[in-house]
Formats: C-alpha cells, structure tokens, sequence
C-alpha cells in the first residue's frame, strides 16, 4: 500500500525520486519563504534597505522633532497648545468666520481647547472639495473621579477611572505625572502639570512585593490588579494637618487655590511620566507614552507646515476621545468637520449659499483617516498571518478590514497612485479572520459621504504606557500625507 501511495504521488507530482519526509518540510519551508518574499508590494523590504545618507538623515532629524513633541504633549489639551505654539511660530493665523480662504495661506481653528484643524487654502474653490487627513490625539490614560482624594493605611491616594483599553497590571510601579486643568465656578482655569520636570514629584501606583503577593498569583491576567487597585500615592502622613488626605486638601488650596469641591470641574489626567527615548543599539525604534495617535497626529501637524499650495485645501484635524468612542463636543462623531467646512463655504458663497452645496462639497471630498495599528511582535507573531502582516519599517499601512470597512477599490487605487508616485513605502495590514475590528475616525467621516481610507503605522505595544516606533514608518506617514494633498493622478468614475 505504502508502495502504491507513493506512486501516486510520483505520478502526480512529475517527480522521478521518491518524497520524504525531509523533502515535504523542505518544500513546506519554501512555500512559507516565497509567501513572505513576495507579500507587501512584492517586495517585503525594509525602507532601511539601501536608503540614501540623506534618506536616513532626514527620518532621523524627523524622529527628533517627533520625541521633543510627544515629550511634551502628553494629552490632548497639551496636544492643542504645543501645535499652537508651532504653527504660529510658521506663520499660521486663526480662521474666524466670515474668513474667505486664500490659496496658499495657512490658517488654525481649536475646537474648546482639545481638538482642532489645521487648513491650507488650496487653488480651487472650497465647492470643488477638500482633502481632509484626520488623526486622534487622545491616549490611553488614567483619569481622576470627581472626589478623588482619600486616605487609606495613612497614605492619601486618588481614586481613578481609565480613558481608552488598558492591561492594569502595566499600570503599577510607573512614575506617573499629573496633567490638566481645573475650571472654578468664578470663570477662572488652573492649568496643573507636575511630574513631567525631572525636578517635580512623581506619583506611582505601587504593585505588591513578590514577597507577599501570594493571594494575587492565582488571579487571572486580567485581574491582577484591578481597574478600583489603580490608586496613585500622593502623600504620606501624618502631617500638622493631621491625616494625610487632609494636607493633601490644604496643600491644594495653599498651592493651587483649589477647593475639593473644584475637581468635580476638572479635566485631570495620570500619564507616564518617562520621556520619550531611542531604542536598541541602531537607534532606529523610539519608545514613547501616547503614540497611539499622535503619531499620526504630528504626522499631520508636520506636512501641514510642509505643504505649499496643494489644489484642493487641506485640512488636518485633529479629534479627541477616540478612545472612549469619538463621543462628546470635541470627538469625531459631532459636527465640528462638517460644521467648519461649511462655514469656510459659506464665507466663499456669500449669499448664494445653499445646504446644497454643503452636501455636493462633501461628496467631492477625500479624506484618510489615520491610526496606528498592531505591528508584528517578535514575542507573538502568531496573531498575524505572514502575507497582510505589518512589518515595523515596512511603510505605512493601507489597512484591509474586509466585511465593507475597506474604502473602495477606486479610491484605493487612487491613493496607492500618490503614493507610488511620490516614493513612500507601504505595505497593507489584514487581521487574521474575526481578530479585528475596523476603522476609528473613518467610520464618522464616512457617514458624511466622503470617500475615505484607513491609514496606520505598525506599532508595538499599542495601549501600554510605552509604545515602539520606527522612525522611518513615523517618517513615511508624513509623507503620505503631504502625496495626499497634493497628487492629481486620475481616480476611476
């Protein structure tokens, strides 16, 4: 039988010598290898690859800029204030409406201090369309309870929420800084910051000693330490004031003129307080808090300030709250874009305005809609299948959701035009079947009938308080976007 089997195979296979075991894992590996050679615009190379001296200094000097931004804005607040601070050192000006954009000139708008769009007047009319490149700028976080100070074994510590999906377990040992601002009933705002200089306090969550952590070995992962453990030190008493938490009040008012009552009005965030840094002995991954998304966000605030004068204008807006679902006044999924966009329509039309035309404008929009995804972990790279899997210095991802999340295969193409065009590396990101979801601000954009795309970067540690980058990948979105802006290739009917 065995003989008759094998003749078969002989048969069927051409072959003229017998198979062995050795020769169908042989082939099994050469299968595999050709999968992985030819997936990724055929190619599966690394954008390091024979990149020119000036290549690589300008993915470096772009790195530099990127870590001295993300150092600082730290949550979506200070996200607003430093690009402010750039774009008006570029020459940048407030759009007011009634404001008739002019071709060339570059112009800001901030939406309650935590979103905002950066806008370049184009040569044509707002009623030919726009392009829109649209990023989030809030992270993963831990934010304080209305009444958060409490006491507990003679420590005061701060009762906590959390903004977006977190491990808790990560969230311990860390050293934490203090963000925001707090709003008082009198109409003032007191703006915190304190962790972020070498020279402040830290707070930290402290995790149990391997010591006495018994009773929690056996919880699951996800129990480890609970989303109620995740309650900062912020002192440690006794002091003249008695109990710790009652100096921490005291220390409030005498420092900060803040009541208890005041942080039921405040917006305060705990995030990572380690500044960004260059990983392994290349130096060509960087390891920042709050990648996902201001990476794309900085993509976008750098290739506004890049662009000259594109075609159709161009809009760079920045959102919050995608992590907590694109809700609220200032997130994707109220009318701020479309709103504005109107408004620089009306000022265009004057009186001849009409709804109308808003809703042809959008049509005859594009827009990519940016956000870092999964790259392929060396510690895990099982949840990948090798042929859509995004590789860190490979490009930026043209991200393939299936199941009508995709944009569609005209604008697809449209797009891998600009950037074929323009020399940017890409490659395309596909979960492994029913393992991922698709879209974050693209599905709020594209309910307003424009044509738009997901865009990512591969990432590692997505949602940790220390995310991974290539600094090439982070460079090659900036040039993603600006071939966006400004590609007038042919796009199918």
């Amino acid at each position: 039988m065995r003989q008759l089997l094998l003749a078969s195979t002989i048969l069927l296979t051409g072959l003229s010598t017998p198979i062995t075991a050795q020769d169908t894992a042989a082939s099994g590996a050469k299968a595999d290898m050709k999968k992985e050679e030819t997936c990724n615009q055929g190619t599966c190379k690394s954008a390091w690859d024979g990149a020119s001296a000036e290549k690589v200094a300008a993915v470096t000097a772009h790195g530099e800029g990127y870590k001295a931004f993300l150092n600082k804005a730290r949550t979506e607040l200070s996200t607003v204030t430093e690009t402010l601070k750039l774009v008006k050192a570029a020459g940048f000006v407030e759009w007011t409406a009634g404001t008739k954009l002019k071709a060339g000139k570059k112009y800001y708008h901030v939406n309650r201090d935590r979103a905002m769009m950066l806008i370049v007047g184009g040569k044509n009319n707002i009623s030919d369309g726009v392009r829109i490149s649209a990023a989030h700028i809030d992270s993963p976080r831990l934010e304080l309870k209305g009444r958060p100070v409490y006491g507990k074994s003679g420590f005061a510590l701060f009762q906590t929420n959390y903004h977006g999906g977190i491990k808790t377990y990560q969230w311990t040992n860390l050293p934490l800084a203090l963000l925001g601002r707090v709003d008082k009933t009198d109409g003032t705002t007191v703006d915190i910051s304190i962790g972020l200089d070498p020279s402040d306090p830290i707070m930290m969550i402290p995790d149990v000693s391997p010591h006495v952590s018994g009773a929690r070995n056996n919880r699951k992962a996800s129990e480890v330490i609970t989303y109620e453990e995740l309650d900062p030190i912020i002192a440690n008493g006794p002091h003249t004031a008695g109990k710790a938490e009652k100096w921490v009040e005291a220390h409030l008012k005498e420092k900060y003129g803040i009541d208890l009552a005041d942080l039921v009005s405040a917006e305060l965030a705990l995030v990572p307080a380690m500044p960004p840094r260059d990983m392994g002995f290349d130096r060509r991954l960087m390891a920042i808090y709050g990648q996902d998304d201001r990476l794309s966000g900085y993509a976008g605030i750098k290739a506004a300030l890049d662009l000259g004068t594109p075609d159709q204008t161009a809009i760079v807006y920045l959102a919050d709250n995608e992590e907590s679902g694109n809700n609220n006044v200032t997130g994707a999924s109220s009318t701020y874009l479309t709103d504005m966009i109107g408004e620089m329509l009306y000022a265009e039309m004057g009186s001849k305005y009409r709804q109308v035309e808003l809703t042809r404008t959008l049509r005859k929009s594009k827009a990519l809609s940016m956000d870092v995804n999964p790259g392929v972990n060396p510690m895990s790279p099982s949840a990948w299948e090798g042929g859509n899997a995004p590789k860190l210095g490979q490009g930026i991802n043209i991200k393939l959701y299936g199941r009508g999340f995709n944009g569609n295969s005209e604008f697809i193409a449209w797009v891998r035009g600009s950037l074929d065009a323009n020399n940017v590396a890409w490659q395309t990101s596909t979960y492994k079947v029913a393992r991922g979801g698709g879209g974050t601000l693209g599905n709020q954009i594209s309910k307003y009938n424009i044509d738009t795309i997901d865009f990512g970067v591969p990432v590692l540690s997505i949602h940790t308080p220390y995310a991974v980058s290539d600094k090439m990948d982070v460079h090659a979105l900036y040039e993603a976007i600006k071939a966006f802006h400004t590609y007038d290739g042919p796009m199918a009917k």
